[in-house]
């Protein structure tokens, strides 16, 4: 693939990712009836999938959303849809909502979080394809991003039995395969190759771990735990985040501008501040204004 035609699709991928952002106004609100939750730190209550929230409105939206986090909901904050919400009330639904249609109520909650999936993998595809170091599977990414695209275009019986776990391990060899190619360049420190003689790497138990100020530039760290870790300052560049937990990690003043897969729900699940250094396509996340700036 030529310079050009790399330019065309990175510009293309950011168009892309704007539809993959949550839109409430055009959402019936599905994930405060579809998705269930049980009383913990993130949420002040038991709710049942199905079951819709007390807080709730008849126009869809919260009648708390201001104080969310005030009210024991810190889980509603954090939650990101990708934009399957609008698309399963847009487009799937074709602007009838649930009220309007009980009929079509129970399958359309059970349709969100199939979408929701395929729409994460879509996020994740598109910016496999932003990068230079994925050109030799450029068309396996864009094969694979436009069947992700067909699937959630289908109607909803069709959705309901698509085999998505098969799907996604297609999807996630060749994501697997990306963050091989870009982290390619990077090269560790050896001094934080282990902490507290936790190794790090995938799917390791880092909860709580002392990484302030650590170079873990290019560092694999797909599904590891990074609950309550002590990341300030840290050097992120071309890590590997992917389904990373990072709840209450202090992120403050890290570098993650060119950390690999990132998403917004990590970010508004962790602590940061005005210092740490985020990809142009994600946000501050607002409870973030009173935490250490």
């Amino acid at each position: 693939m030529h310079e050009h035609d790399h330019l065309s699709t990175t510009s293309n991928t950011a168009a892309n990712r704007q539809k993959l952002q949550a839109d409430c106004e055009k959402c019936f609100g599905l994930c405060c009836v579809a998705l269930p939750f049980a009383a913990s730190a993130d949420f002040a209550m038991d709710k049942a999938a199905g079951q819709r929230c007390p807080s709730l409105q008849s126009d869809f939206r919260c009648g708390v959303h201001d104080s969310l986090r005030q009210r024991g909901m810190r889980g509603c904050t954090v939650y990101d849809c990708f934009g399957a919400g609008q698309k399963v009330s847009q487009d799937t639904f074709a602007g009838s909502d649930w009220q309007q249609s009980p009929g079509s109520a129970k399958q359309m909650f059970e349709i969100l979080p199939i979408m929701r999936q395929l729409h994460e993998m879509l996020w994740y595809l598109n910016e496999a394809l932003t990068y230079r170091s994925a050109l030799p599977i450029q068309v396996e990414l864009g094969n694979a991003l436009a069947e992700t695209q067909r699937l959630t275009n289908l109607d909803s019986n069709a959705i309901m039995k698509l085999d998505i776990p098969a799907h996604r391990a297609v999807v996630n060899a060749l994501l697997q395969r990306t963050s091989e190619l870009v982290r390619g360049d990077a090269v560790p420190s050896p001094k934080h190759s282990r902490v507290r003689r936790k190794p790090i790497g995938p799917g390791a138990d880092l909860m709580g771990a002392k990484l302030q100020g650590a170079d873990l530039r290019g560092v694999n760290l797909r599904g590891a735990y990074l609950i309550a870790a002590d990341l300030r300052d840290a050097d992120l560049g071309t890590a590997d985040l992917i389904g990373a937990d990072l709840r209450d990690a202090d992120i403050s003043g890290a570098k993650l501008s060119e950390s690999i897969f990132l998403t917004q729900m990590q970010l508004n699940a962790a602590k940061g501040n005005a210092r740490t250094k985020l990809p142009p396509f994600l946000t501050y996340p607002s409870h973030w204004a009173a935490t250490n700036i």
